[in-house]
């Protein structure tokens, strides 16, 4: 490895998920010039999963950024280059010319050699012109004549020789304003990576937010009532169109389709076409889960943590799952199997800024009622974050998605991939019901279960169904069942 390699390294873009090939940059926080230390988040990327911060592992100077933000990028492609020691010159490629020459030779050693990757230049060290520099015509090269060294006291020369003719001079670096920093770019404005993350998710410029934390660090509330702020001026529905969004005619807009929303589409599409799908549907009485709910919320021993109906058709469809085990399996296309699983990953759909996202609680059977609630809610407060993770979203067996919160009675939900069924939660509404030989207003909702009829019969999601309903309408079967 020669002295170069070893001062300038190369960041690359690394397998932030579960054999993921691509990721595009969100987000730069750092630029050419920039002082980075190990461990450093330098860009924020998004994969096919979920947002993800990147830490630059080495100390040093940021050398070059190779994409701009939006750009996708495959997996194993360098992203940032490092200068480790920017006190240094880079050894010049050719030995110091003659006697009488030498103060050439010195000017010419601490030029870097020019770069051939990418059709790249090399600069001085320092990487870039000074702020308050003009820029300079090119000057053409000339075959056995280095450059001249800078007299003492004079400023170094802010324009290299070019590696060829029909090379562009770098550009120089504006002169900045009060409002800039020393780099010629704005300040960033002090957040948490969280707090970065919501108002990128409201659509919230953190240059325009005033912040109220200790030492003027914006703050979640201090996002929040920006987005209020920007919701009450609004006048009319017609929004300019947004980075990434192409106007058509005034009637018609063009999104890339990437990221999460391109991931949901692919796993759907291959779910539909090659899992056979059947869905069943029972109407049920939850009036005493309802009741539960509300006696649970009062329970100390669940004091702060989330208890809603959805916790309790969590732990009926676990009881299920226990009662009727074959239900939580999947199948092996490539070796012709059924593989049984003796461990349930309860996946929650989630619908967040960035899409839909299925995040799954591991060893979900394992887990008591508080424990699962404390789980379920980590599990919501991370997926509305943006924070959740690849391995997050990975290893799930079986989804619930609650389409009652947005007031639908039932669906046919689409299986996630590799699980062989999805059980969707209707909405809770108050209905007239036939109870004890009289018409009552009850609380009656909706279940909807989809599953793979390649490893699931008819009898067995038929089972399934209707032990969740049963203990949803009297939920002290959990006792007796659990």
């Amino acid at each position: 490895m020669t002295a170069v390699e070893q001062r300038f390294r190369e960041f690359k873009m690394p397998d932030v998920g579960e054999g993921l090939t691509e990721a595009e940059i969100l987000k730069w926080f750092v630029a050419p010039g920039d002082t980075v230390t190990d461990g450093q988040v330098v860009c924020e990327v998004e994969t096919a999963k979920a947002a993800v911060e990147l830490p630059i592992p080495f100390d040093g100077v940021v050398h070059e950024l190779r994409f701009d933000e939006g750009t996708t990028v495959d997996v194993g492609t360098t992203i940032i280059s490092v200068d480790t020691n920017p006190g240094a010159g880079v050894a010049a490629p050719q030995a110091a010319p003659a006697a009488g020459k030498a103060a050439a030779g010195e000017a010419a050693a601490a030029v870097a050699e020019p770069e051939e990757k990418e059709g790249r230049q090399a600069n001085l060290v320092g990487y870039g012109a000074a702020p308050a520099s003009t820029k300079r015509r090119p000057r053409k090269p000339q075959p056995g004549r280095s450059e001249p060294a800078a007299s003492a006291g004079a400023p170094a020369p802010q324009e290299p020789a070019p590696a060829r003719p029909e090379a562009a001079p770098a550009p120089s670096r504006p002169e900045p304003s009060p409002e800039l920093n020393g780099r010629g770019r704005t300040a960033r404005p002090l957040a948490k990576p969280p707090v970065r993350k919501l108002a990128k998710d409201l659509g919230i410029d953190l240059e325009t937010v005033t912040p109220s934390g200790a030492d003027g660090i914006i703050t979640r509330e201090d996002v929040h009532a920006a987005a209020e702020a920007v919701q009450a001026a609004r006048e009319t529905p017609v929004a300019a169109p947004s980075e990434g969004v192409t106007a058509v005619g005034g009637r018609e807009r063009r999104v890339p389709v990437k990221g999460v929303r391109k991931a949901t589409a692919q796993a759907m599409v291959h779910s539909a076409f090659t899992a056979p799908h059947v869905t069943e549907f029972v109407t049920v009485d939850v009036t005493r889960t309802m009741k539960l709910v509300a006696d649970l919320k009062q329970d100390p021993e669940l004091s702060g943590l989330r208890v809603n109906p959805l916790l309790l058709v969590a732990k009926a469809l676990l009881v299920a799952i226990r009662r009727n085990p074959d239900v939580n399996a999947t199948w092996d296309e490539d070796n012709q199997e059924i593989v049984y699983k003796d461990y349930v990953n309860l996946g929650i759909a989630a619908a967040t800024p960035r899409g839909l996202i299925v995040p799954n609680i591991k060893d979900a059977d394992a887990k008591t009622l508080p424990q699962l609630a404390s789980a379920l809610g980590e599990l919501v407060t991370t997926a509305r974050e943006g924070k959740t993770t690849p391995a997050a979203m990975s290893g799930g067996t079986i989804t619930i998605t609650n389409v009652g919160v947005f007031g639908i009675d039932a669906g046919t939900p689409i299986i996630n991939p590799g699980e062989s069924a999805i059980l969707a939660f209707g909405a809770v509404k108050l209905q007239p019901w036939v109870h004890k030989g009289e018409v009552k207003p009850r609380q009656v909702t909706t279940l909807a279960l989809s599953f793979d009829h390649r490893l699931v019969d008819g009898e067995l999601g038929s089972r399934v169904l209707a032990d969740v309903a049963a203990v949803l309408e009297r939920p002290k079967r959990l006792i007796t069942w659990a």
